[in-house]
């Protein structure tokens, strides 16, 4: 069972850490024009050789925890793109020829499956052309020309399968193992397992769609019943500016320098003394965190996020410049600039919830697929492609996930419906072979056929990357030993090198 943070050790009193005992509201009040004052600075120096050694050790724990892994690892950090609403297989990575065989014929379920939006209609084949690429020749959809040039990298997983056609459990599924709401994302484990590589930037960070959250909102990024800290910190895109209140309101000109580090000095020694007597408050120990990271984001965000000092050639590989892939570009290239700073786990989603703009292609798969498919496809070639180039590949997983497939029959003529019965996963980098596929579906692609995998066999295997066994990271909560695959789960080893 994992062990819990320690607590932060109680104080030593004093003249000065007994005023400390009131509450901060009291201690504000009553110190009203006093924080610059003698008395205030002498308060903060005779405690703080008492609390400089509790946050020494707190900020080690963190930064250290679960760090003994089960076995070495080959992987150190990872980056997910999510695609959300359930990306179509026989429109992109797995081709069907059965289906314009049998084009126009019914031969779907007659009754309504759960999560369906409408009957199944009559088998559609797919309105894209296929062809084969690289030296395994692997079926790629005329989508994806840039990836199409890449396509031996990856380890393709094409018989995953999800136990719901509902996009809210499905994603959390995917996320956290688990269905309903509570559970800890898998980004949050890694960063409780491994904690953190940089002191200053987040462990875990999630660069949403800015047209939206995805289904579950932040949900999917939840710390769960884990300590608060390790959530998801989502930021917005690439503009520092979206960071809130990371740098002082320029109104303000007294605080910055020698002031604004006093008085975080200050409110350090009031949040730690009020967190003592807290201890089972994981929430104010992550937003005491929170306020000590985003201090030391100050330096080092803003080099972070300013991508002006990527080369003129990396911008035009990754389509920064393209109107149609500037977004999903900007948030791929800023993964790997966090990457190389230190973040562990960096999610990049693709599609907001709802009916549009998103991979849920219910009205039309020929108008509705290709602008989504655009928006990615050369940016996460030039991802892959660039962290090969770095050598960010020999420790760093790039994963490409949907919450499921869609069905082999139209839905109102031309699109297609929800489909949690099979749908393709990638992988690429450390410790995967490439240029596998593993499992296989049905012939229309409604269904798995071989090779079955679901998302307790993919976060197993992440996992075993990282360096541990999926059945021994456990935390215990609500009288349970919890774990990020429930009962489930093994390692796919056939897509992994010996």
């Amino acid at each position: 069972m994992a062990t819990p943070h320690a607590d932060i050790p109680h104080f030593s009193q004093s003249a000065a850490t007994s005023q400390l005992q009131a509450s901060r509201r009291a201690l504000l009040s009553g110190a009203a024009g006093g924080f610059a004052s003698v008395a205030a600075a002498a308060m903060l120096q005779a405690d703080e050789d008492h609390t400089s050694a509790a946050a020494a050790a707190s900020a080690a724990e963190h930064k250290t925890a679960k760090s003994s892994t089960h076995h070495p690892p080959r992987v150190r950090r990872v980056i997910q793109l999510f695609m959300t609403g359930g990306v179509s297989p026989m429109d992109t990575f797995d081709y069907k020829p059965a289906l314009e065989r049998l084009h126009g014929q019914n031969l779907g379920p007659s009754e309504k499956p759960e999560g369906f939006t409408a009957p199944a209609g009559a088998v559609m084949k797919s309105p894209f052309e296929f062809a084969r690429y690289g030296e395994t020749g692997r079926w790629v959809s005329s989508l994806f020309p840039h990836f199409s040039e890449v396509i031996d990298q990856p380890a393709f997983l094409m018989a995953m399968s999800a136990a719901t056609n509902v996009h809210g459990p499905a994603t959390y599924l995917m996320n956290t193992g688990f269905m309903t709401p509570g559970f800890p994302c898998f980004g949050a484990w890694i960063s409780y397992a491994l904690g953190q590589l940089s002191e200053e930037l987040p462990t875990f960070v999630v660069l949403p769609d800015p047209r939206g959250l995805p289904y579950n909102q932040r949900g999917n990024f939840s710390a769960g019943f884990l300590p608060s800290r390790h959530q998801g910190t989502v930021l917005n895109g690439t503009d520092i500016s979206a960071l809130p209140d990371l740098f002082p309101d320029p109104e303000f000109e007294f605080a910055t320098g020698a002031a604004d580090l006093e008085t975080r000095r200050l409110l350090r020694v009031i949040n730690q003394r009020h967190a003592a007597s807290r201890v089972q408050d994981s929430q104010l120990e992550a937003r005491i965190a929170a306020a000590e990271l985003a201090a030391a984001m100050q330096l080092a965000a803003p080099e972070a996020f300013d991508l002006t000092r990527e080369s003129e050639l990396t911008h035009a590989a990754y389509g920064t410049d393209n109107e149609a892939t500037q977004d999903f570009a900007r948030r791929c290239l800023l993964a790997r600039r966090l990457l190389e700073r230190g973040t562990r786990f960096v999610q990049v989603w693709s599609g907001p919830q709802g009916a549009t703009n998103n991979w849920d292609n219910h009205g039309s798969i020929p108008k509705e697929l290709p602008p989504m498919a655009r928006s990615i496809d050369q940016p996460m070639t030039a991802l892959l492609t660039d962290l090969g180039e770095r050598g960010l590949l020999d420790d760093t997983l790039l994963i490409w996930s949907t919450e499921f497939g869609r069905t082999p029959f139209a839905q109102g003529g031309e699109g297609r419906d929800h489909n949690g019965g099979t749908f393709v996963t990638w992988l690429a980098g450390a410790g995967v072979k490439t240029g596998i596929s593993y499992g296989e579906s049905d012939e229309l692609g409604y269904r798995t056929a071989a090779g079955e995998t679901k998302c307790y066999d993919l976060h197993a295997t992440i996992l075993h990357l990282l360096g541990f066994d999926h059945t021994r990271l456990t935390v215990r909560a609500g009288g349970i030993d919890r774990r990020l695959t429930d009962v489930h789960g093994r390692v796919i080893h056939e897509i992994l090198n010996a």
